[in-house]
């Protein structure tokens, strides 16, 4: 499994948290950005991770910004993503159970980091189920034209 990270400065802190995770649990990362503390713009970061995830480069990306709102909105313009802003670990679970997303938005001001490591913990460890399911992302998939 290989994931993507990208954040803008109001996720630095969290996305932190997440790279210690995934080091925790031997899985293979890298971060995209951003990299300081300055005012950035989160579309210039949700682009390139939802880019190279819809790409096949990376099973999974993983964007954060202070709500991860901005960042859900961006990555869901590229065509192959279906990114999920969560903030509970039940929906981590069904956004990869049902709807078998491939990207994850975080918000560091909507959740603390214990509750954003059980979120990526269950959204990790949780696979689509296919069946009935499946037919409705090919049904978002045909949205996209």
């Amino acid at each position: 499994m290989r994931v993507l990270l990208g954040s803008d400065h109001g996720g630095l802190r969290l996305k932190r948290e997440i790279k210690q995770l995934l080091e925790e649990m031997g899985v293979s990362y890298e971060d995209a950005g951003c990299h300081g503390e300055e005012s950035v713009d989160y579309p210039d970061y949700a682009r390139p991770v939802a880019e190279r995830v819809a790409s096949g480069e990376f099973d999974f990306g993983i964007l954060i910004c202070g709500t991860g709102i901005g960042m859900s909105i961006a990555a869901n313009k590229v065509k192959g993503v279906r990114c999920a802003v969560v903030s509970d670990e039940y929906s981590a679970r069904m956004s990869r159970e049902h709807n078998n997303a491939n990207v994850l938005a975080l918000g560091e001001r909507v959740i603390g980091p214990d509750l954003a490591r059980s979120i990526v913990r269950a959204w990790l460890s949780t696979d689509f189920a296919g069946g009935r399911h499946g037919r409705r992302v090919e049904k978002i998939r045909a949205l996209e034209g």
